[in-house]
């Protein structure tokens, strides 16, 4: 069974740091497009960063790039995102998701990743 699990949220100050983790298992993460979504309160789920598996380029939203740092390690089957200069508007909770199948044009699109971490809370406030 394909399996994402999420970890690392927590309660930070604006302006503070957060390094989330997801741990893979049950697929061949090195050749998955996978990334991080994010939903805020009363809000869709947006997309904040993700890896293409074919070209392993790097796509951001634009909220989030000079702060936020996307990396993964294979030999772990972990993806991870380092989050710095946190805003209040960052306060989110935080998906990893995994696709075998995705074309470039959809990489930001939930609907078109079909599995899903459970999310782990973030928090900014002071």
């Amino acid at each position: 069974d394909v399996q994402l699990q999420a970890s690392g949220g927590g309660l930070v100050q604006p302006g503070g740091s957060l390094r989330l983790s997801c741990a893979t298992s049950g697929f061949t993460f090195s050749r998955y497009t996978i990334g991080w979504f994010r939903q805020a309160p009363g809000k869709e789920r947006e997309f904040v960063a993700a890896y293409k598996w074919n070209n392993n380029n790097i796509y951001y939203t634009d909220s989030v790039k000079g702060r936020f740092t996307i990396s993964r390690d294979n030999a772990k089957n972990t993806l991870y995102l380092q989050m710095n200069n946190l805003e209040p508007e960052d306060t989110a909770v935080y998906y990893c998701a995994a696709d075998n199948r995705l074309i470039l044009s959809r990489i930001r699109y939930a609907d078109d990743y079909d599995y899903w971490g459970q999310g782990t809370l973030v928090t900014v406030s002071s």
